[in-house]
């Protein structure tokens, strides 16, 4: 590859560093060109670097500039390869020498080491991020879009024919695409068709209005690209996005299907009553779900189930069997707009009838409060926050002993009927619902405190699992409203429809969208460890009966975990490679030896550590000057081999900055940076190999708005390695 290397002057980059030796620097580790200019990202900028590419025939070019998270879009130059040198955040923006007791400004010239200035430090810095760019380019291939050798499909796939996913397939079918339904019942309308009424999803978000399932129905029979399965089952799905083969069991037998992706929107079903027996249910009549309530009113048959009699007063028991570690430990979020609806029903049924909603919470997210506040407006309608002591029976009605209440007082309640506000299970909980033929298991893999909820990246992807090309959508996704349950539909639905387009044009899915690489295994090397297989967070890889693993490109999500857990170093991007990381180490120039000078990699994860070094850098905090930063897509995907030529190279020790693992995982990639904590002792392993401290390499989690702790992380750990010294392998 020609090399040709740009450094602007402009953002201070001009000012502290002397731009003459960054040229040298690129030209000594073999760019064939270098110039700089100010103000790069100009359009007068471009034009020069487009010009210098035609006149000089450049393949690759490195924009030695801003942080590659800005003006991504300005530095493109066509088939031309570029490379993005973090000159002005990751150098002169954050940088500084620490002034003295008593000095007001910042003296570039300040001793950090005898003989040494701070400016040579900056200088030495900035030095080695332009030698790894024209390094990181010299070993850069250009991707070639993965096109499978098969058509792919256009169709989606919905996975249940409730609300949510009726809507699924009216928005793919609205798109233009084919849709096909499975529904398990007879008929499609889920719960939803089996509610006499839903709180209105319009505004004023203060009354109830027809169950919608209706007008979904009709829509969905006088589509021409939808396709109604009822009473049948998803019995199998193979293969890969794009590329799905679904075998649906009906009546009458099988039948196969090929589809593209697959939306699953199985809804949910009541927690099983059965198991509160400490609050009446299965031991009086008159104690019900508020599914059976539902049910009851939408026949019209508002009577006591043990004498037939009409019901004058209901008492609804909130939370129950939920927010309770013997039954379901989280809140199902709609119980109390359930039972506000209900009480709404008692009330048009009977104007002399009494609703009684003893709470733990009362919870009605967003514009629904419009609906509580209008019912406690109700006088019929009386609300407390309390515990429910005990149901019995006397005289033939319910009493309901409730403490802790608003009152600071013991109360009861007689009441013609108990309704207990059971919570929702997703579909998912026992079903695999998705019966996939992957080597990793049926079903979507099981994430901690998910509770059989279909996983997902709540905080960066919503919609997506764990799983390429699945979405989820509805109650198996979160428990939610009939409205939202539609939102998360038509969410889940494009989505779908985003992956068809990106399989397409031959890129991956989210996150990284515009990634046209994927990874390529040498399996001459391949030892048949499994390590890749068994770690991929997507369920990318199959395996032959050896163990030889199976790649499915459409499946990947570009994550670089497999390339990080293989040992053998056999599995590389064209554009991300081992070796390509390699060379970057080793451009860096160390020190010679007790000098007093340190250096540190910093193996940094793009999606969360990454952006906030950036933003460090927008506030100016001070960072050492001592770390070399390398982005590197996961903390999965640091192999130990980067460990290991970094501490032969000489650095004084290694720091892995990553996001957020465990119960509140921020990760982009749901396991990369626990996977690389879990692989910290195989560097300790290799480190000894060395005869190195295990100490000197050590990782660190970061969110991405916790910019003020970037500093104490690296200051702390450059002090910590002064304590041990330098390297030995420093000066060899």
């Amino acid at each position: 590859m020609k090399i040709g290397v740009f450094i602007c002057t402009s953002c201070n980059i001009g000012e502290r560093l002397e731009v003459s030796e960054l040229e040298a620097a690129a030209q000594d580790q073999g760019a064939q060109f270098a110039a700089s200019r100010e103000f790069l990202c100009s359009k007068e900028g471009c034009q020069f670097i487009n010009e210098t590419i035609k006149n000089e025939g450049l393949e690759a070019v490195a924009i030695c500039a801003c942080s590659p998270r800005v003006n991504y879009d300005v530095f493109n130059f066509g088939k031309v390869a570029v490379e993005r040198v973090n000159l002005r955040e990751g150098v002169v923006w954050s940088r500084f020498p620490v002034p003295g007791e008593g000095e007001e400004s910042v003296d570039d010239s300040k001793e950090v080491a005898e003989g040494v200035t701070f400016k040579d430090e900056l200088m030495a810095l900035a030095k080695d991020y332009v030698r790894m760019g024209v390094a990181k380019l010299q070993s850069y291939k250009h991707p070639e879009p993965y096109k499978p050798e098969e058509e792919i499909s256009k169709t989606v796939l919905v996975i249940g024919g409730g609300v949510a996913g009726m809507t699924a397939a009216l928005e793919v079918a609205r798109a233009g695409h084919p849709a096909i339904i499975v529904e398990k019942e007879k008929e499609l309308g889920g719960f939803v068709a089996r509610m006499k009424a839903q709180v209105k999803a319009e505004p004023p978000f203060d009354g109830i209005s027809e169950p919608v399932t209706g007008k979904l129905i009709s829509e969905v029979q006088g589509n021409e690209n939808i396709t109604v399965y009822t009473g049948a089952q998803v019995t199998s799905i193979k293969g890969a996005p794009g590329l799905f083969t679904v075998t649906i069991k009906k009546a009458g037998g099988e039948e196969e299907v090929k589809v593209g992706a697959i939306v699953v929107a199985a809804g949910w079903k009541p927690y099983d009553a059965s198991k509160l027996e400490d609050l009446g249910y299965g031991k009086f009549a008159d104690v019900v779900t508020n599914v059976e309530f539902e049910e009851m009113c939408a026949k019209g048959e508002l009577k006591r189930k043990s004498s037939g009699e009409p019901v004058k007063s209901v008492l609804f028991v909130q939370c129950a069997g939920q927010r309770d570690e013997n039954h379901l430990p989280y809140c199902s979020s709609v119980c109390c707009l359930v039972s506000l609806k209900q009480a709404r029903y008692v009330r048009e049924a009977d104007p002399e009838a009494k609703a009684y909603i003893i709470y733990k919470d009362m919870r009605t997210v967003g514009a629904y409060e419009d609906f509580y506040r209008a019912m406690q407006d109700d006088p019929g309608v009386f609300l407390t926050k309390g515990e429910v002591k005990e149901i019995r029976e006397e005289d033939g009605r319910l009493v309901v002993k409730v403490d802790q209440t608003l009152f600071g007082e013991e109360i009861e309640i007689p009441v013609d009927m108990v309704v207990l506000a059971t919570g929702m299970v997703p579909a998912t909980a026992e079903d695999p619902i998705i019966p996939l033929e992957y080597r990793q298991g049926h079903g979507f893999p099981e994430l901690e405190l998910f509770y059989g909820f279909a996983d997902s990246n709540y905080i960066c992807f919503p919609y997506e699992t764990r799983r390429t090309g699945i979405y989820a959508a509805g109650a198996v996704h979160q428990p939610m409203t009939v409205f939202q349950a539609m939102e998360d539909a038509a969410g889940a639905a494009l989505k779908a429809l985003q992956c068809l387009k990106a399989i397409e044009m031959g890129h991956a899915v989210h996150p990284r969208t515009w990634d046209f690489a994927y990874p390529e295994w040498d399996l001459k090397m391949c030892t048949q460890c499994k390590r890749c297989t068994e770690e991929c967070p997507f369920g990318a890889l199959d395996e032959t009966e050896d163990g030889t693993p199976m790649p499915n490109p459409t499946r990947c999500r570009r994550c670089g975990t497999c390339f990080g857990a293989c040992p053998q170093r056999i599995i590389n991007f064209k554009d991300y490679s081992i070796d390509m990381v390699t060379q970057m180490i080793k451009a860096c120039e160390m020190p010679e030896p007790d000098y007093g000078l340190y250096r540190v990699l910093a193996l940094v994860c793009e999606n969360d550590a990454y952006p906030a070094l950036d933003m460090a850098a927008y506030r100016r905090l001070n960072l050492p000057v001592a770390f070399r930063v390398i982005p590197v897509r996961c903390l999965g995907a640091v192999n130990v081999s980067f460990v290991k030529d970094a501490m032969s190279k000489g650095f004084d020790g290694v720091l892995l900055l990553g996001c957020k693992f465990g119960e509140n995982y921020q990760c982009h990639f749901i396991k990369g940076s626990e996977l690389a904590n879990r692989r910290m002792e195989n560097v300790a392993e290799t480190l000894q190999q060395l005869a190195l401290e295990t100490e000197r390499v050590t990782l660190e989690i970061v969110a991405i708005d916790e910019v003020e702790k970037l500093p104490q992380i690296m200051n702390k750990f450059v002090e910590f390695l002064q304590e041990y010294g330098e390297s030995p392998f420093k000066g060899w």
